[in-house]
């Protein structure tokens, strides 16, 4: 049964919470109207709940699952309360603290130990007692056992509230899931459950000063003892939520050689590791060989202590197969880059909600057309065709990023759930084509968005007090971070195209294409599947080109795999949009209500095939010009 730990929101149990972030939001907020041109705001946030029910109810139907574990206990109607819930929590705790986090950032003390900012401890306890850990996890070990999909929908909205803060629990539920998944079940039964409710929380080890993506030539260590743990020892760097004061232990999760292991990325194992050692009763005992040696300066997420980790004969537990790390380490990092993907999402979607506000509200200049406000000396700065073209390019990938999004967590969900072995396998493929485009298109372009959406302030949004700076630089992590977007693409190319005879891509032209065919007599549709073949045709000769070019010279799939991933990105998102017209227009002719709202929506699904849509055919050209110039230099050169 659904455990509805929700209501503890609305109890007054959490008021003081509710009272001294909105007071610090007061406090830092300026108080003159919005539109005076002395004010600098704090920015705003409103979760899209409506645009997020129009997705999962029409557009996925999200109640055709409900014979599945989990579905059947999430009603549309608990739905709608959870992610009403979920909006409040975004915007009435986590957004007030944002820029709190940015200004203050986390410090470490001398005994290593490190504060997170004002206010954070607080949020993350009115998160953790409201259930938001477990939303998704194993009801077995205390978790709520409800669909991924609809914990990636909240996900959202609490990270585009405040995404540094948001990183310690993202981190913990990556944790899990590795351990949930490979872990014994005595690991299961000790350590999940304290981190499934909050208490603990997680990180993943990876990265070490010497390497970064290619994990075979790590060099921490770790030496077997007779009671079958191990001692690592090592360094670690860039791990983010490494050392905090916001729960009562840190699961770090640390990729190791053992001694004597194969060299290369065949002898890596991966070890669960606390940073306080844990009696048998699960009470936590004295430290662990585990320190956080210092916090990295970064660009931006000031807010997440991201910590340098000396391990010094620190005692850890085996997760799998010695030698076998590999794949346990994956199910982490598949998890972390769809929620990288996200957060390029996120940020996209607060800076172009604060970008629109600013457009609507800023006067300067009149429209081309004439004057729309004659009675005021100027016309706001929405009237101009290019400050439109900005917010529309935002807006039509903002709403196409969260359907495809959602559409990728229903397919883990499937992956997990579904009846069929057919089924579960398809939903697999799915998942493992659709990550690296999720992680690497998705935060490319929610990068650039955030950066437009910082050029409607003009000077403005230079400075730091209206905050648009704070989007730019958080977002331009989420590009860099579990597996840097070259790599994703080489990824995409590579390995994901070939995958199991190139069943995944084949099953994705197919759906897509059978889609344009469903649709091709319907002359409302037209506008949207006519663009949307064309780009399929340009993604699925370029495929073609790879597997006729890049057997012979692979540099020419290195040279076109980003142009490749971003053409794949494009259709993915054209295909969500065709799907969105298409129920839209549906509705439209039942006489559905809200006929603004799915007015809207096919008006921005044109502009998207218009303006978007045709970026295929030269990203296609791109590709198909090879490698030639792009190797030619020697190195001196450059």
């Amino acid at each position: 049964m659904l455990h509805l730990h929700f209501k503890l929101f609305l109890t007054a149990k959490n008021f003081d919470v509710y009272a001294n972030v909105n007071y610090l939001y007061r406090t830092l907020s300026s108080s003159n109207p919005i539109g005076s041109d002395e004010r600098t705001p704090m920015p705003s946030y409103q979760a899209p709940v409506k645009d997020t029910l129009f997705i999962l109810n029409d557009v996925l139907g999200y109640e055709r699952y409900n014979n599945l574990s989990g579905f059947s206990d999430a009603t549309p109607d608990i739905v709608e309360a959870i992610l009403v819930e979920g909006s409040k929590l975004a915007e009435e705790v986590l957004l007030p603290l944002n820029q709190v986090g940015d200004q203050e950032g986390c410090v470490r003390h001398d005994d290593g130990t490190v504060t997170t900012p004002k206010g954070f401890k607080e949020a993350y306890n009115k998160y953790r007692e409201g259930g938001w850990m477990g939303l998704s996890a194993d009801p077995e070990y205390g978790g709520q056992g409800l669909p991924l999909v609809l914990h990636t929908a909240i996900g959202e909205y609490l990270g585009a509230s405040n995404m540094a803060l948001m990183m310690y629990p993202g981190l913990t539920q990556g944790a899990i899931a590795a351990i949930a998944e490979h872990g014994s079940d005595e690991q299961k039964a000790k350590w999940l459950p304290n981190m499934i409710e909050g208490s603990w929380t997680g990180t993943m080890n990876l990265t070490e000063p010497h390497c970064g993506t290619d994990l075979g030539l790590l060099r921490t260590k770790a030496v077997p003892h007779d009671d079958g743990s191990y001692k690592i020892s090592g360094q670690k760097i860039f791990i983010s939520a490494g050392e905090h004061d916001m729960s009562d232990n840190i699961i770090h999760l640390v990729i190791a050689r053992i001694e004597g292991a194969p060299e290369g990325v065949n002898g890596i194992s991966l070890f669960i590791v606390p940073k306080l050692s844990v009696n048998d009763d699960n009470s936590v005992a004295g430290p662990n060989g585990v320190s956080c040696g210092s916090i990295e300066e970064k660009m931006g997420i000031h807010g997440n202590a991201t910590c340098v980790m000396n391990y010094d004969e620190a005692t850890g537990f085996l997760i799998g197969e010695a030698n076998k790390g590999l794949n346990a380490m994956f199910v982490m990092m598949n998890e972390a880059r769809l929620g990288v993907g996200l957060q390029g999402l996120c940020q996209s979607e607060i800076a172009g909600q604060n970008a629109a506000n600013y457009a609507r509200e800023r006067i300067q200049g009149r429209a081309l057309t004439g004057a729309k406000e004659p009675e005021k000396k100027a016309d706001p700065i929405i009237v101009h065709p290019d400050v439109r073209r900005t917010l529309m390019t935002i807006k039509s990938f903002n709403e196409a990023s969260r359907a495809l999004l959602l559409w990728t967590a229903l397919n883990s969900d499937l992956k997990h759930r579904a009846d069929s072995e057919e089924d579960r396998e398809a939903a697999d493929d799915v998942l493992g084509l659709m990550t690296p485009i999720l992680k690497g298109v998705l935060t490319d372009r929610g990068f650039d968005n955030a950066v437009a959406a910082q050029q409607m302030y003009g000077g403005h949004g230079y400075i730091e007090e209206w905050g648009m700076s704070q989007f730019v630089r958080d977002a331009r992590i989420a590009m860099i971070y579990e597996g840097a977007n070259g790599i994703q693409a080489l990824d995409l190319v590579g390995r994901k195209l070939g995958a199991n005879g190139g069943r995944a891509v084949m099953a994705y032209f197919k759906e897509v294409g059978d889609f344009c065919e469903e649709n091709r007599d319907d002359e409302k549709m037209a506008p949207y599947t006519k663009s949307l073949k064309k780009g399929l045709n340009d993604l699925q000769a370029s495929t073609m080109w790879f597997m006729q070019n890049g057997m012979s010279n692979p540099d020419n799939a290195g040279a076109g795999s980003t142009d490749y991933m971003h053409l794949f990105g494009v259709v993915a998102l054209g295909y969500m949009w065709a799907r969105m017209a298409k129920v839209a227009q549906k509705k439209l002719g039942n006489g559905g209500d809200d006929a603004d709202y799915l007015e809207n929506k096919l008006v921005t699904a044109r502009f998207f095939f218009e303006r978007i849509m045709p970026e295929t055919a030269l990203r296609r050209q791109r590709i198909e010009v090879g490698s030639e110039s792009t190797m030619a230099l020697d190195a001196a050169a450059f």
